[in-house]
């Protein structure tokens, strides 16, 4: 049974931080685990962030925007319920500005509604949930990302997951994430058109959208300014990054303070330092967009400069550095993101468990270390599996079939799981 008109909250229901309010967590950490192994909860999140598409598309025109600008925190109405400022400890009053400017939130829900439908095909969830949202979210990227005089289209003025640097000018997460969600939404444009097209003409009218609209989407994202650099294969974090401060961070372990707050949030922000992943991240999302070489390069340049400020940071530090092949780094990630609930390592376990943490835990364990992928052609594997591990079992479902992967196994294979018919 259970409701669709709820999502969970960053901490889930275990302690009250974050007033139960809905973070990019749910879609990006926590909803690949529900996808693979209760879909109808993956489904109930996903019709949550319909159900609030009304607010969104409020935020986006509030910003002078078409389409829809998520909720960076979202309740019940989908209204940002970000709070405006904190109170540092010192009695200064800091300014939030994740509400405006934390603006992937938007692609990452796309995100989620593109993961879901992959592993479903659920063609109703499609048609009366996944479609608008993707159409709606490419339509804010098209308007967002302005086309300047250089040709391309920039997004300025964000914040990307490294929340230690803010009002930045084309934040490679962001970027990268909505040129992914401008492509997507033209994709799902082109589908309906074929497949489902009375679908397309009901809802093509209720958003007045004409064809030519989503063809323009794919413009768009080819004219959006990338920040890579052909000659060494890095991803600039945003405009201006390489020009920042060297911090070693090395020398302050082992620390018993958040970087930002040893040092400083001014230095931080004059720094290379970040909070959490970011070109990494966009790596882990969008795996088979970059060629080995550039996944390689961007890990080990972005890995020594991350600060882990955030608990959501180590577990995708985990599964990037498996996937790479780096057993050993991505062992020492996944202890640590283990620890954040288990030894309470960040100090705040009290306020409630990290769900997202425990989500990408997850990931490492099944995209990482078990090297689970997907192509068009079904489940496969591809295993890293630590020394010392004797093996990982688990059970996942993709379109309809169960199935169980068993490592290590001397006909290392994914199978139907027994007692179900292929």
């Amino acid at each position: 049974g259970g409701t669709h008109r709820v999502s969970i909250g960053a901490r889930a229901l275990t302690g009250a931080a974050y007033g139960g309010h809905v973070f990019w967590d749910t879609e990006i950490f926590m909803l690949p685990f529900y996808v693979l192994t209760w879909p109808e909860a993956a489904r109930a999140l996903l019709t949550y962030r319909h159900r609030t598409l009304p607010a969104a598309r409020d935020k986006a025109a509030h910003h002078g925007e078409r389409g829809a600008f998520y909720a960076w925190e979202s309740a019940d109405t989908g209204q940002d319920v970000t709070p405006p400022f904190v109170v540092a400890p010192n009695g200064e009053v800091i300014p939030i500005l994740l509400a405006d400017q934390e603006q992937h939130i938007s692609a990452d829900v796309a995100y989620g509604v593109w993961t879901y439908w992959r592993a479903t095909r659920d063609e109703g969830f499609l048609l009366d949930v996944g479609a608008e949202i993707l159409l709606e979210t490419a339509r804010f990227w098209a308007g967002r990302a302005k086309l300047e005089s250089d040709g391309l289209r920039h997004i300025r003025g964000v914040v990307g997951p490294d929340e230690y640097h803010e009002t930045v000018d084309d934040d490679a997460y962001t970027n990268g994430m909505a040129q992914w969600n401008l492509e997507t939404g033209n994709a799902v444009a082109r589908l309906l058109v074929e497949r489902w097209p009375e679908r397309w003409r009901v809802l093509s009218e209720s958003l007045a959208m004409d064809a030519a609209e989503p063809l323009a989407w794919s413009a768009a994202a080819r004219e959006l300014y990338t920040g890579f650099d052909v000659r060494t294969g890095l991803f600039e974090q945003f405009q201006g990054y390489f020009g920042l401060e060297e911090i070693d961070l090395a020398a302050f372990e082992p620390r018993n303070a958040p970087i930002d707050v040893l040092l400083g949030r001014e230095r931080i922000r004059q720094s290379k330092t970040i909070k959490q992943p970011d070109v990494v991240m966009l790596l882990h999302l969008l795996w088979d967009r970059f060629p080995p070489e550039v996944r390689e390069a961007n890990f080990r340049y972005y890995e020594p400069r991350c600060a882990h400020g955030s608990s959501l940071s180590p577990a995708i530090h985990a599964a990037v550095a498996a996937r790479l092949g780096d057993v050993r780094l991505a062992e020492r990630y996944f202890r640590q993101a283990s620890d954040i609930d288990l030894g309470d390592n960040m100090g705040n376990a009290a306020a409630g468990v990290h769900a997202a943490a425990l989500g990408g835990l997850w990931q490492a364990a099944v995209f990482g270390f078990a090297g689970l992928r997907f192509t068009e052609e079904g489940p496969e594997h591809q295993p890293n599996l630590p020394p010392q591990w004797r093996g990982v079992s688990l059970r996942f479902k993709w379109r309809g079939k169960d199935h169980e992967l068993k490592l290590p196994d001397d006909r290392a294979r994914i199978g139907a799981a027994p007692g179900i018919a292929p």
